[in-house]
């Protein structure tokens, strides 16, 4: 089953464990994760349900681009990593 992962950041700010589920695409990934950390939707989306601009997702190694279209589908033994996108020169 696909495999969520927060940053110490977040899981510090946000008191949210790593969770396994048996969602199979990032929106219902993301619907598992705020129902069980209720806090996390309001610090990963913004009002119009888009991921917020300072949230960076990862599916198996590569980043989500959209922040809008959610309907990614996942793997049986996918791994999503939810954390800060960091900016910097």
């Amino acid at each position: 089953m696909p495999h969520v992962h927060f940053t110490p950041h977040l899981r510090r700010h946000l008191q949210c464990n790593d969770l396994v589920t048996s969602a199979y695409s990032l929106d219902a990934v993301l619907k598992h994760c705020f129902q069980s950390i209720p806090a996390l939707k309001h610090y990963i989306m913004d009002d119009n349900g888009h991921i917020r601009q300072h949230i960076a997702v990862f599916i198996d190694g590569s980043l989500v681009k959209s922040r809008t279209n959610l309907k990614v589908a996942l793997n049986h033994d996918s791994e999503i990593y939810i954390m800060q996108a960091l900016s910097g020169g």
